[in-house]
């Protein structure tokens, strides 16, 4: 049997409040009330586990963005969440996003190391480098930094974090009580890092953690985001509409991998998708309508004006889009903004209609249908090239990742693409990867 006939899926449950949908809170089948309740989240993550998910996702952001007024914003800092779900769970990834423009690597890869000896070598870090000025404002900046140099500082804010893991072999604590020894002197090492962006002595004071270094996640598909996935992404977070976009992008970052020493299996693509199952596909149809028709048109608008970075106030909801800038004279979210902008050009989408679209995905797909309809679309991206996982965004919760998990994993394991149990106890285990060699020890 060839690797390719052996190959499976990754899943990841991406969870967010109510549900993926911007709508989500007002339909009967949520719970927006336990949107600060830890045992909602533990029930959702042992969902999840049921499910032999590879690992669960919390985004963040460091503003409060858009109008809470419709919808349910904010919540818990997601490494104190999954600092608690790493006591409730046993086997399932736990990822959380934290910004390098506004943090600090020290901070940044105590946390991680932290919480990757909480739950055993589970951890894994979402790299972002934040794409709103919100978040500038913040952190006392009234602009947020430019795009390129975003880039820059994450370059070295992920190379300072590294070394900080690096910073402990593995064999350093001895525990000789009768020399008095707890640790080896020479295997603690400071990394005396100065860079244009951070000077960091070290070295960490948190032991060499389970993995080692978390599991690496990136979610940017613009040219500086590509190619930082590419030097040092494990796993991958991405959107795209069609199978022909998702497989263009699959063989782009993957044909980068080469030019930083690596293969294409070490790194994960994992497409987000939005399912929205129903018994029938009459009765998935129906539910995208009652959730669209849920929406309130001045969020979504709002949401708009954000993702295109162009005030949209005011413009008649019926009418198309206005002219757009360049991707060049974005300083957000380039490739959000790029999706977007071609799906409502490609589709002649007015404002409301493009509102309706991105309601459950904001630009990820969305595919409404039965269990095994869903199962065949995952299937089709996964067998043609577009994708080794995927990204799991319930429209509803917790019903949503209840009727993934009873419905269409059992399609995908009895097709052999997905694992029917864990067959390894840490996260990079779960992804098929390695665990990183310590860089600074005395062999490496």
């Amino acid at each position: 049997m060839s690797s390719e006939d052996t190959r499976t899926f990754h899943l990841n449950a991406f969870l967010m409040n109510a549900g993926h949908h911007d709508a989500a809170w007002r339909h009967p089948r949520t719970r927006p009330e336990r949107a600060t309740d830890l045992t909602y989240f533990r029930e959702l993550a042992l969902t999840a586990e049921r499910g032999k998910f590879d690992s669960v996702f919390l985004a963040d952001g460091l503003a409060l963005r858009g109008n809470a007024r419709h919808n349910v914003l904010g919540g818990f800092e997601p490494l104190t969440l999954l600092s608690a779900l790493a006591a409730v769970t046993e086997h399932i990834g736990l990822i959380a996003t934290v910004s390098t423009t506004f943090n600090e690597p020290f901070h940044t890869a105590r946390k991680f190391a932290s919480l990757d000896h909480l739950s055993g070598g589970r951890a894994g870090w979402n790299i972002v480098t934040s794409a709103g000025v919100e978040e500038a404002r913040n952190f006392g900046q009234e602009e947020h930094l430019e795009h390129a140099r975003r880039y820059d500082r994450a370059r070295e804010f992920v190379d300072v974090a590294t070394k900080l893991w690096d910073s402990w072999e593995d064999d350093a604590v001895v525990l000789d009580r009768e020399r008095g020894v707890y640790a080896e002197t020479g295997r603690v090492r400071p990394i005396r890092h100065t860079g244009e962006f951070f000077g960091v002595e070290g070295p960490l004071n948190v032991q060499r953690s389970p993995q080692g270094y978390p599991l690496l996640v990136q979610a940017g598909s613009s040219e500086d985001g590509k190619e930082f996935a590419a030097r040092y992404a494990e796993a991958v977070f991405t959107a795209q509409q069609t199978l022909a976009d998702g497989q263009t992008f699959y063989k782009d970052l993957k044909s980068r991998l080469a030019r930083h020493g690596r293969a294409p299996e070490d790194i994960k693509i994992l497409p987000g998708i939005c399912p929205v199952i129903g018994d029938d596909e009459a009765q998935a149809r129906e539910l995208e309508q009652e959730l669209t028709e849920l929406q309130v048109p001045e969020y979504g608008l709002e949401q708009l004006s954000s993702m295109l970075q162009v005030d949209l106030g005011g413009l008649p909801l019926d009418g198309p889009l206005p002219d757009l800038p360049e991707e060049r004279d974005i300083n957000g979210n380039k490739s959000r903004f790029t999706l977007v902008a071609e799906l409502a050009r490609r589709d002649g989408l007015t404002l409301r209609e493009l509102i309706a679209r991105l309601g459950g995905g904001r630009g990820h797909r969305v595919v409404a249908g039965t269990a095994e309809q869903v199962a065949d679309q995952l299937e089709e991206w996964f067998t043609e090239g577009a994708a080794d996982g995927f990204n799991i965004m319930p429209p509803h919760l917790p019903g949503g990742l209840e009727d993934f998990v009873d419905q269409v994993v059992p399609i995908l394991q009895r097709r052999g693409l997905f694992r029917t149990e864990y067959t390894g106890r840490t996260l990079r285990a779960h992804y098929g990867l390695p665990r990183p060699v310590n860089r600074l020890s005395a062999g490496a």
